[in-house]
C-alpha cells in the first residue's frame, strides 16, 4: 500500500476544489424539499457545476449510488443522500451529507445525528502519530453502541489526483491498528450507517445499493486533510 503525500501546495489546490464543491452542496440543498425529485437535486448540481467552470467527479433503504430519477418524489420524512465530488486544477474533493425532508420520525432523526457525529468523532482522530484504524474504530464504536449497522461493502478512502487513492478506510476495526497516520494525506472519510442491519446488496442497475433488511441509511462525509496541526476539513 503506497499512501500518496501532499505538498502544502497540492492541499491547497484540494482545499480550493473542496471549497467549489460546497457551493455544489449548497445548490443541491436549496433544492431539497418536500415534493422536489431527485432528478431535480442532479439538475442543481449539473447548474452549479457548469456555472463555478469545475468538473464533476460524479453525482449519487439507498445506501450510496442511487441513480438520479423524475419519477422519484420526496416526500415527508424521507431522508436523501446527497455524495458530490468535483475536480479543480486537477485535485478532487468528495462530501456527502443525508438531508431530512420534512419532519422525520425521532428513530431515524437519531440515526443522521449520531452518523454525523460519528464523522467528527473520526476527524479528530485524524492526527499525525496515530492509526489509520482508530478513525475506524471512531465510527464504529459510536454506532454499535446505539445499535446501528456499519456498512462493511463500501469504505472510505485516500484522495488526491485520483478519487479513490489508498488507503481504503473502512468504517470498522480495531484502534492502534493500520498504517501509522503523517502528516500529507488526505482523507475521504464517510460514515455509512444503517438504521437496522449492516448488509446491503447492489440491485440489478449494478449501481444501487440498498439495505437487505429495507431499513432506513445514512451518509455522510468530508475530504479531511492530515496536518502538524491536525486534521484540516477541505470540503467544510
Amino acid at each position: 500500500m503506497a499512501i500518496l503525500i501532499k505538498s502544502a501546495a497540492e492541499i491547497q489546490k484540494m482545499r480550493v476544489s473542496g471549497m467549489a464543491l460546497r457551493q455544489v452542496h449548497e445548490a443541491v440543498k436549496s433544492a431539497v424539499r418536500i415534493g422536489a425529485t431527485t432528478m431535480d437535486l442532479e439538475d442543481a448540481a449539473v447548474t452549479k457545476v457548469k456555472e463555478l467552470g469545475v468538473k464533476a467527479a460524479f453525482i449519487n433503504n439507498e445506501v450510496i449510488h442511487g441513480i438520479p430519477n423524475k419519477k422519484r418524489v420526496l416526500r415527508e420524512g424521507d431522508v436523501v443522500s446527497v455524495d458530490c465530488g468535483v475536480v479543480v486544477d486537477g485535485f478532487y474533493s468528495d462530501c456527502a451529507v443525508t438531508y431530512p425532508i420534512g419532519k422525520l420520525d425521532p428513530k431515524v432523526d437519531k440515526l443522521l445525528r449520531v452518523t454525523e457525529a460519528s464523522l467528527y468523532a473520526a476527524i479528530d482522530k485524524a492526527v499525525p502519530g496515530g492509526r489509520l484504524w482508530d478513525i475506524s474504530w471512531a465510527v464504529q464504536s459510536m454506532c454499535e453502541a446505539e445499535g446501528y449497522g456499519v456498512v462493511r461493502e463500501f469504505v472510505g478512502h485516500g484522495i488526491g489526483k485520483s478519487m479513490h487513492e489508498d488507503p481504503q478506510l473502512p468504517n470498522y476495526g480495531s484502534p492502534g491498528k493500520g498504517p501509522r497516520l503523517k502528516p500529507g494525506m488526505v482523507l475521504a472519510i464517510e460514515p455509512m450507517i444503517n438504521l437496522g442491519s449492516p448488509e446491503v446488496k447492489v440491485l440489478e442497475d449494478g449501481w444501487t445499493a440498498i439495505t437487505i433488511d429495507g431499513s432506513v441509511s445514512a451518509h455522510f462525509e468530508h475530504t479531511v486533510a492530515i496536518t502538524d496541526n491536525g486534521p484540516v476539513i477541505l470540503t467544510a
